[in-house]
């Protein structure tokens, strides 16, 4: 049983996915100028016969000249392969990825001429041939692991009467989602013990004043406030707030995905450019930034912080489109799979169970949930969190809902009011646990979703 087969047997949601051609032969083949030739040489010869002209014979022994000619050159093109290369092979949406490929054949030929077959969601952007080597522009829309598909580049013989078909394989790409344009930061009432850019409450090593305070021994003299030793006649210094940096989980609902109708944009895509953008914004502040992705399979990246760490994040929300991501077949429902994703002190796993709270969402971690509260099951997670006095912060992804429409549809009108209400009781059950619901439409800024959320740091409960 195939992994699709698998995934459908078990119940899954699973996206079709187009068939690949089925295999060119691997003998040579008559092409369509040979079929052209032998179609005069036949249809002359009956006339000539049926109509007792032989004047017709001559076009049909031409026709049939011309034929054994080119098969008896015997210099045709054999022993075909390709060779494959893909720059780059990771990207962001839309970026345009280069393939060349190399056909090398014994013998001699006429000219390639390839036949493109493209995976789901890939386009064509340009296509060359060039001597023995085919080049093609591709572009992605979408981000994932998408299989960019193949080609099927027929080399004809000199004569163009005899072709042969070699296949070449694009394989997979990785296609990261475009980050979502954001810059503010916001962030809990508690921060970890390490120093970032963040002020707290306490005095601390800092830039930002809070007040000033008499000179002690040992203190550094440039930072003497001459206006208030002047008034009191005595040393006076300022004071400083810490900094400290914050420790951001960006947590994704992925059990569901959303498309709108008119648009057709996702909501999981839409939930996945968000993170991409959070995630950014908070390490250009040099803050400690994790991912959990919750659907088929929980997957989670440790905090961690530097450029490099987040392409580390991207890849672990890639697969959230995948159903048999991080899933071990043989194991069934109840079986866990292991999948590394980081390195250097990151840790990234996949589980089709319950979220690991305790190991990928550490103390005093600012979290963000995006989702579109579709899934009751998504308020047990965010109840767990509450309890354990962790900063949360929901952000409603809302494409793909349902709205009225023009006809005058009683029972449709009644279901979406009712639709409505269970998203607003949801709404009201968050905020009324204190935590901060914030909506997030497509083509909206973020800063515009979280500007909210600076009008004061986001309360965690105490343990």
């Amino acid at each position: 049983m195939t992994g699709l087969a698998l995934a459908r047997a078990l119940g899954e949601d699973v996206p079709d996915a187009a068939e690949p051609p089925p295999l060119p032969p691997s003998g040579g083949r008559l092409t369509v100028r040979a079929l052209r030739l032998l179609t005069v040489a036949v249809a002359a010869a009956g006339a000539a016969l049926l109509l007792r002209e032989p004047w017709l014979l001559a076009p049909a022994a031409a026709a049939a000249v011309l034929l054994v000619l080119g098969a008896a050159g015997g210099s045709g093109p054999r022993g075909l392969s390709a060779t494959v290369e893909v720059s780059p092979r990771r990207c962001f949406e839309g970026e345009v990825l280069t393939a060349r490929i190399g056909v090398d054949f014994a013998g001699t030929a006429g000219w390639l001429d390839p036949g493109v077959h493209l995976g789901p969601g890939v386009e064509l952007r340009a296509l060359a041939v060039t001597g023995e080597a085919v080049e093609l522009e591709l572009a992605v829309a979408r981000w994932g692991h998408p299989v960019l598909g193949a080609v099927d580049i027929d080399v004809h013989d000199r004569g163009g009467l005899v072709r042969r078909t070699v296949r070449a394989d694009l394989g997979r790409a990785q296609v990261f989602p475009v980050p979502g344009d954001a810059a503010l930061t916001p962030v809990p009432v508690h921060l970890p013990a390490s120093i970032g850019e963040h002020t707290v409450r306490r005095a601390g090593e800092g830039i930002e004043v809070v007040g000033v305070a008499p000179y002690a021994w040992g203190e550094r003299q440039r930072r003497i406030h001459w206006p208030s030793t002047t008034r009191r006649g005595a040393l006076q210094l300022n004071r400083f707030a810490a900094e400290h940096a914050a420790d951001t989980v960006v947590l994704i609902d992925a059990r569901a995905d959303y498309v709108d109708a008119a648009t057709g944009t996702s909501s999981l895509d839409e939930s996945v450019r968000a993170a991409a953008g959070i995630a950014r914004a908070y390490l250009r502040s040099h803050d400690r930034v994790g991912v959990v992705s919750v659907g088929t399979a929980v997957r989670w990246l440790r905090p961690g912080t530097g450029d490099a760490h987040f392409y580390r994040i991207v890849e672990t929300v890639l697969d959230a489109r995948d159903p048999l991501a991080g899933r071990d077949p043989l194991a069934g429902r109840g079986g866990a799979a292991g999948r590394g994703t980081g390195g250097r002190g990151t840790a990234g796993r996949s589980r089709p169970e319950a979220v690991p709270l305790a190991v990928a969402v550490p103390a005093d971690a600012l979290v963000y949930v995006l989702t579109p509260l579709a899934d009751l099951r998504i308020l047990d997670t965010l109840a767990e969190l509450t309890a354990r006095g962790t900063p949360l912060v929901v952000v409603e992804v809302p494409t793909g809902s349902p709205r009225a429409t023009a006809d005058h549809d009683p029972a449709g009108e009644l279901a979406l009011e009712l639709w409505q209400a269970e998203r607003e009781a949801m709404r009201a059950v968050l905020r009324g646990r204190g935590i901060p619901v914030v909506a997030h439409r497509p083509g909206e800024s973020l800063d515009l979703s979280l500007a909210p959320l600076m009008r004061s740091r986001i309360p965690g409960r105490s343990r």
